[in-house]
């Protein structure tokens, strides 16, 4: 998850911001709990998976 859409319950402004203390905790945690696809877009995913699964078809077309 990333914290351009988070809109913090202290101060109201977007967490990506980081106006407040709380602002700031919670984008250092965020920050710290990210993985390889963090940083990837649901659109990107999906494009990645309809990908592997087109490759994958291929792979099992020539194999037979």
């Amino acid at each position: 998850m990333t914290c351009d859409r988070l809109v913090c319950a202290n101060c109201a402004a977007p967490v990506s911001e980081g106006r407040c203390p709380v602002c700031r905790a919670s984008r250092e945690r965020l920050a710290h709990q990210e993985g390889i696809f963090a940083g990837l877009t649901p659109a990107t995913l999906l494009a990645l998976l309809v990908a592997l699964i087109a490759v994958a078809w291929m792979a099992h077309d020539f194999a037979t």
